[in-house]
């Protein structure tokens, strides 16, 4: 019986190397159609209407040099803002042990799934509302804050996976030596929390260096950075070589930022276990959690609450004026079509994520062969690439195909899914890499092919992470705006799409329907996030096995 399965053994191999190889190449194919395709018309494009403009040129006339000084700028202000707003917050959910802790991971987690277009109303009806004392309606300040309240999630998640991977033991060893507590948390913790805090500063400042949606709403006219001046050069002036410029040059900025998150972020500290430095509060530690609680509603529940309540009182008086007009149609579709419209196609393209990310997961970990990195590369890149511009390369694509496949149902799902694969890696690379190997190898010696391999071994022990890694796919894929606004059509229109157009119409109607479908859209993410954070939470499956060790962590460190 051993010579017949050492003599299965080679050929075993080989059957699963084909098969990883074929895994590796559908991913690849897909950043191949959906992402590099678009893109490669509009630079071809932006070649042939050139009038021989080199590339500095252009960026010269195109102040591309202040503009990235200004983009850098307010994304560094607003990813030290979000380090400071989410300090106390990482202390509370990685030391104390508090009831309903899932119920706060998720309201930390809602505003970074919220479409930037909501927050940009939200936060228009804070200034213009209960902070309108401030006098900061509009501009920078305004921008920093709103990119403060998407990105503490970030940080919080970041930052608290890497303190609960801290050994308490080396703590208590400190104290023991007659540190007190504060000295023991600068000598010991301090230090092996620096790596994620600047990984989380370089991620923090790759999101607000593309943000287009909150700009475009606070930033009155006046505010402009790379993301926005591409939308302005490529759409209000029609100056194609213009706008791939400043493109090129967004795509260099996002790429050294997550060089930077992945280089500062590469050092790993041998994990302690969930809730291994959770202590329930007591005497003055309860004072501190109260100020933390309210430091969080502060920040994190008033600009939604404050949506609320102008969606109720939009004109001064309480009413459901603007949740009425959501069924309005006199200007297209309405917001009840719209989202149900986002619903299906968030799902779809929830799906597609899942299917090429956890593919692309699966090729990382098990073959990490040159087509699988390049996959994996590939599935990072739209992180990197304005959604602005993505979304004009799509229009010139999709002109060159017969209108068959350019009105094809897939191709809204297809460019939403695009953004939603990264986190589907992100959360799949971490647990997949947790599946003991040998258990894939005793489940291949008594004759499991790859793919009953996969279901059985690596699919059943990564469930967990596998649904959250689908909840965040499918609201991320709703709130998608940036590029899903080129692409809408009277048929087509997603519910941030409509959103967008209501605030750009006058009139009060407008706008009150506007924070309606804001509302909407917020209960369907903290929904999803709630569930989520639900499954989450819910035991391990461990693997079979006496010595099988458990998963270390949770989708939550995962996704950090």
């Amino acid at each position: 019986m051993a010579r017949h399965r050492e003599a299965l053994t080679p050929v075993r191999s080989t059957r699963n190397g084909i098969a990883l190889g074929l895994i590796s190449l559908v991913p690849l194919v897909f950043a191949t159609a959906v992402f590099l395709w678009p893109l490669g018309v509009l630079v071809a494009r932006a070649f042939d209407d050139s009038d021989g403009a080199t590339l500095p040129e252009l960026w010269d006339r195109t102040h591309a040099w202040r503009l990235l000084a200004v983009t850098v700028g307010q994304a560094a202000g607003s990813a030290l803002t979000a380090l400071i707003v989410a300090a106390p917050i990482v202390w509370l959910l990685s030391t104390v042990r508090l009831p309903g802790s899932g119920l706060l991971r998720a309201v930390v987690t809602v505003p970074f799934v919220l479409p930037t277009v909501v927050v940009g109303v939200a936060f228009r009806a804070l200034f213009d509302g209960p902070l309108a004392f401030l006098d900061i309606g509009q501009g920078w300040t305004a921008i920093i804050v709103a990119h403060t309240f998407l990105n503490v999630a970030v940080v919080v998640r970041v930052v608290s996976a890497a303190w609960q991977r801290i050994e308490p033991r080396e703590v208590a060893a400190a104290r023991t030596l007659g540190a007190s507590a504060a000295r023991a948390f600068l000598d010991v913790v301090i230090p092996r929390l620096l790596p994620a805090i600047a990984s989380a500063f370089a991620l923090v400042l790759l999101f607000c260096s593309t943000s287009f949606g909150v700009i475009q709403i606070l930033g009155g006219g006046d505010a402009s950075t790379l993301e926005t001046e591409i939308y302005l050069q490529g759409i209000g002036y029609a100056k194609l070589p213009d706008a791939v410029a400043l493109s090129m040059l967004q795509i260099v900025l996002v790429l050294a930022a997550l060089g930077v998150a992945r280089v500062v972020g590469s050092t790993r500290v041998p994990p302690t276990g969930a809730g291994a430095h959770l202590r329930p509060p007591h005497g003055a530690k309860r004072i501190a959690v109260a100020a933390v609680l309210a430091w969080i509603g502060l920040w994190l529940i008033l600009p939604i609450v404050t949506l609320v309540i102008r969606s109720l009182r939009p004109g001064g008086h309480w009413g459901l004026a603007g949740y009425r007009a959501l069924a309005d149609t006199t200007y297209g579709p309405s917001a009840y079509s719209s989202l149900g419209y986002s619903v299906s196609s968030g799902l779809l393209a929830a799906a597609i994520a899942v299917v090429v990310g956890l593919l692309t997961a699966t090729a990382l970990t098990r073959t990490g062969g040159v087509v699988a990195k390049l996959a994996g590369g590939l599935s990072v890149l739209p992180l990197g690439v304005s959604a602005v511009t993505l979304g004009f390369g799509y229009v010139l694509a999709l002109a060159t195909v017969p209108y068959e496949i350019a009105a094809s149902p897939l191709v809204v799902p297809c460019v939403q899914a695009l953004i939603a694969i990264p986190v589907v890696v992100g959360v799949m690379v971490p647990a997949l890499e947790q599946v003991p190997d040998r258990l894939r190898d005793a489940a291949a010696v008594l004759g499991a092919g790859p793919l009953r391999v996969f279901v059985t071994v690596d699919l059943r022990l990564t469930a967990r992470s596998l649904a959250a890694a689908a909840g965040f796919a499918f609201v991320m894929a709703v709130g998608e705006f940036g590029a899903t606004t080129f692409l809408a059509r009277a048929d087509t229109t997603t519910l941030p799409v409509l959103i967008g157009s209501l605030m750009g119409r006058p009139g009060a109607d407008n706008f009150a329907a506007a924070m309606a479908a804001s509302v909407v859209l917020v209960a369907v993410s903290a929904a999803v996030v709630a569930v989520v954070e639900t499954v989450s939470s819910a035991p391990e499956t461990r693997a079979p096995g006496r010595n099988a060790p458990k998963k270390k962590g949770s989708a939550r460190a995962d996704a950090a």
